[in-house]
């Protein structure tokens, strides 16, 4: 060092210093012999290029550590170049490659990391003065960007070099190169990516070299890629050194990855397919050191850009129904990446399955990323239909194994029925159709992996885990939206049949059923304990569906299982305090599963709940009798009818307290079940003491106890129907009342139930004949109720009221014979004809001493309608704005805006003459 500071304070360069040391080794015969001695005169740099290849491996043993030393301590961009490229070129084929680490790589390459890593500061730094205009700029610029180029190329040789020398690599033995590779390559990219941005708009007048920078970089991981190809590692021998390089090589590789993603599809997955090879080819060493959630994540991301640049390129393609065109062929490629990708995940995730607990949240939302934008997703991308199919039957397909992957990973298990999962709207819908996929995926498990998804857990003292049966219901209910539309899903195909399109409704529904069949018989209690809590659910659709599916089971199952959850469905209802939408749940839920009873346990649970016990009367007033077999249907209406008769006139006989109400309610209900559904079936006895029953009660009732109690509200409508199913031989005084006391209530706030008790009651009276007698009363009364009815804002009571306005217009007629219709229109015609024909010829008589009608005043258009017509037309413009920031414009968009321009123009003009008139 102290001859280097004397032989720059000299003035001499650093470069004639070199060589003369070196001239004056090789008189004093430093161990070299006569014929190896350099010329006595000082070589320049640029000679020692010519020296033939045997020279230069004699001298390499003396001249490679000055070049070195002279290396490391030169401070010229261009020289350090110079010397590298000597070396490299010159002297590497002639060192031996056991030692090139230590001799070589571990010497230069961190001190040509930090040269570039200089360069690329400086032409950072001084991109943003670059101009035409100022031309010194522009040429340091390029020397710089020159130079860096030939620092790839001279990397380029070292690389090619250990690939030409050796046939397996020890990574240790070489271990600076990857990694000062890998730093460079990173860092060209980076800067190449940038480029736009960093160089302000003057980007064209170094393009040419920025394009040379990045090919020769391209070309540099190319080549190193194929070196690392060769690295061998013995997973016998524990090398902890080689393992960490190996490890840091690949997450180079991954950053790397990051960069190039949007630069280059081909080269992106090409490294990408690198790095999965070279994950695997190592697995044994490696698996415990990798990070295996930074390469998921960057694996889901890259599956997520190409599957939205899919997306967007569909959208763009609707307008073109061409399918050569450069859109369409970029659609294809960027599917393929897709799937690539696609498979790229699989591949890595069943080999490095066990160390995948902490992507497992990853996996899962890539899932429901992807099926958020895409049909039947009410967020779903607007695509034809044909690259819907073209989409699904190249990526979706390709990737669909994965939940087949990690069906029995415990900690996916955990991150799916999480029992705290909060979803944002668009990934509810993917969410359940998430779990629908698992169901059909574990129709065919075994018992354990069955039981991992349906049974709870407390996976933490933070997180709980629940059945899967309990989150497609949860699931199932936040997908009110799709359920409304309703959104429809591809079908099941059967034999014979074209596959039709189900509603979501309809798919849950069958998948669910599909997977109850095929449920282990250990896990029925976790089955029973879902369907009982979704039927107890205060939403409706989600009860329905868990009333469908455990009908399903009844049908399924045995006699004595479907016996068995009747039994469990009377002891809950029973058990209810009072009227609660629970207890309107259980017995439809009840009264459906009876008709799947087969007839000896239809006995036995008569046996156990025998209608002539009036507190049974609780669960017959739920039951159909059109389930039981004739014999039985006649047997148990008798018992039911005898009970209830009996208890009803025992209350009337008593104080008539109110208490007793609730329990009078349910006695009513039973009888009118017995009289809906298995009238036929009583006699004339049975049915007089009904009407009786009826009768005395319906007396007890007056405006005001109605008004007041709404247990009496509920007797009154219970009252009403079973007193309709009588309607022919009821007394007319009594009827008379009745519609009258309706006609006062309907002047009063009434619950909706009560009111379409009236309609019931009313669409009865159809069939009745009024007597000329009591006509005058009841008819007006009659009208009125009508009236008040249809008037009714409630759109349900407004239905009712129309139906039941139809069935009394219309039944009086059911048993009209063929003679007394044609009568009956005959009169009709002559009833209405009459009147109408006297008018005709009044107005004809009137007609000429009419004056001309006047024509219609046109009126002036109001201030407001010329403010929401200039506001629909600007909204119309901003959507055109919010199109032409998405897609490119339509070649007709330019030439239909200016017709519209003319018209404006016109607009203003005839405006402009109208302020002036």
């Amino acid at each position: 060092m102290v001859l280097v500071r004397k032989a720059c304070r000299d003035g001499g360069s650093f470069r004639s210093w070199f060589w003369r040391e070196c001239f004056e080794a090789l008189v004093l015969g430093e161990s070299m012999s006569q014929e190896r001695a350099v010329p006595e005169s000082a070589v320049p740099l640029e000679e020692i290029s010519s020296w033939p290849e045997e020279l230069c491996r004699r001298e390499l043993p003396s001249v490679l550590p000055r070049l070195l030393s002279m290396y490391q301590h030169s401070d010229n961009w261009i020289e350090h170049i110079q010397i590298l490229k000597i070396i490299v070129e010159m002297f590497l084929p002639h060192m031996n490659h056991l030692t090139l680490e230590q001799t070589f790589f571990s010497q230069v390459l961190p001190k040509t990391v930090r040269l570039f890593d200089d360069m690329m500061y400086e032409l950072t730094s001084q991109a943003r003065e670059l101009s035409s205009q100022n031309l010194e700029i522009q040429s340091t610029l390029r020397n710089i960007l020159q130079t860096m180029v030939q620092l790839l190329g001279a990397l380029t040789g070292c690389v090619q070099h250990v690939c030409a020398t050796q046939e397996s690599v020890i990574l240790e033995n070489i271990h600076s190169l990857p990694s000062s590779v890998l730093h460079v390559i990173k860092s060209t990219f980076v800067h190449c990516k940038n480029s736009e941005s960093v160089y302000s708009g003057h980007l064209h007048l170094v393009a040419d070299l920025l394009q040379a920078l990045f090919k020769e970089a391209y070309s540099l991981q190319k080549q190193l890629m194929e070196l690392l190809d060769m690295v061998c590692m013995n997973p016998l021998i524990d090398e902890h050194d080689d393992i960490l390089n190996m490890v840091v090589v690949i997450h180079s590789l991954l950053d790397i990855c990051s960069v190039i993603s949007s630069m280059d599809h081909a080269f992106h997955a090409n490294t990408w397919k690198f790095i999965i090879k070279q994950s695997l080819k190592h697995q044994s060493v490696i698996k415990s050191q990798l990070k295996h959630k930074d390469i998921i994540t960057s694996l889901c991301e890259d599956i997520l850009f190409s599957f939205h640049s899919c997306l967007q390129l569909a959208e763009q393609m609707i307008q073109s129904d061409a399918q050569d065109n450069a859109d369409y062929r970029l659609f294809q490629k960027t599917l393929k990446l897709c799937r690539f990708f696609a498979n790229s995940l699989l591949h890595y995730t069943k080999e490095f399955l066990p160390f995948l607990s902490d992507s497992c949240c990853t996996l899962h939302q890539l899932y429901l990323q992807i099926y958020s934008k895409f049909p039947p997703s009410l967020y779903a991308a607007g695509i034809s239909k044909a690259q819907q199919e073209e989409i699904a039957s190249t990526f979706l397909v390709t990737l669909s194994p994965l939940i087949s992957q990690l069906l029995t990973f415990q900690p996916f298990v955990d991150v799916v029925l999480d029992s705290k999962l909060e979803l944002p709207c668009e990934l509810q819908l993917p969410q359940c159709l998430l779990l629908v996929v698992i169901m059909d995926e574990l129709s065919s498990r075994p018992e354990d992996v069955q039981a991992l998804w349906c049974t709870e857990s407390q996976v933490s003292k933070a997180t709980a885990r629940v059945s899967l049966l309990k989150a497609i219901f949860s699931s199932f209910e936040q997908c009110s939206g799709e359920l409304s539309l309703p959104v429809h899903l591809q079908g099941v195909k059967s034999k014979g049949q074209a596959e039709v399109a189900v509603t979501l409704y309809q798919h849950v529904c069958i998948h669910l059923c599909t997977f109850i069949a095929s449920l282990h018989p250990s896990l029925f209690p976790e089955l029973d304990t879902a369907l009982l809590n979704a039927v107890l659910s205060a939403n409706m659709i989600t009860s329905l569906l868990a009333m469908d599916a455990w009908c399903f089971l009844a049908r399924y199952g045995t006699a004595e299982l479907c016996a068995h959850h009747v039994t469990i469905m009377a002891h809950l209802i029973k058990s209810c305090p009072g009227e609660c939408y629970q207890l309107t749940n259980l017995s439809i839920l009840l009264r459906r599963l009876f008709f799947f009873m087969a007839p000896p346990q239809q006995v036995e649970f008569i046996q156990k709940f025998p209608p002539k016990e009036t507190e049974n009367l609780l669960l017959w007033q739920y039951i159909s009798f059109q389930a039981l077999p004739a014999e039985l249907r006649k047997q148990t209406a008798l018992e039911v009818t005898r009970a209830g008769t009996a208890w009803c006139m025992k209350w009337l006989g008593s104080n008539h307290t109110l208490e007793e109400l609730e329990s009078l309610n349910t006695v009513l209900s039973a009888l009118l079940a017995v009289c809906n559904s298995s009238g036929e079936a009583l006699d004339l006895g049975q049915q007089t003491a009904i009407k009786e029953v009826g009768s005395q009660l319906s007396i007890l009732l007056n405006v005001k106890l109605v008004i007041d109690q709404p247990y009496v509200q509920q007797t009154l409508s219970l009252l009403l129907p079973l007193l309709g199913f009588f309607i022919q031989t009821l007394d007319p005084q009594l009827v008379s009342q009745v519609i009258t006391l309706q006609t006062s209530l309907l002047k009063l706030e009434l619950p909706d139930h009560v009111r379409l008790a009236f309609l019931d009651f009313l669409s009865s009276l159809g069939k009745l004949f009024i007597p000329q007698t009591i006509q005058d009363r009841i008819l007006p009364s009659l009208s009125s109720v009508f009236a008040s009815l249809l008037a009714d804002r409630n759109w349900l009571l407004e239905q009712h009221s129309l139906e039941a306005f139809t069935q009394f217009a219309e039944t009086g007629f059911v048993d009209e014979t063929t003679a007394a219709r044609l009568e009956r229109i005959k009169q009709e015609k002559g009833t209405f004809w009459e009147p109408f024909a006297k008018v005709t010829q009044e107005e004809t008589k009137m007609s000429s001493l009419q004056p001309c009608v006047k024509r219609a005043r046109h009126e002036l258009p109001s201030e407001d309608e010329y403010r929401s017509t200039l506001k629909a037309a600007t909204e119309a413009l901003e959507a055109i704005e919010l199109l032409l920031q998405k897609s490119p414009p339509p070649d007709w968009l330019l030439m239909e805006m200016e017709t519209l321009q003319e018209r404006i123009d016109k607009l203003k003009r005839q405006n402009c003459s109208g302020r002036k008139q």
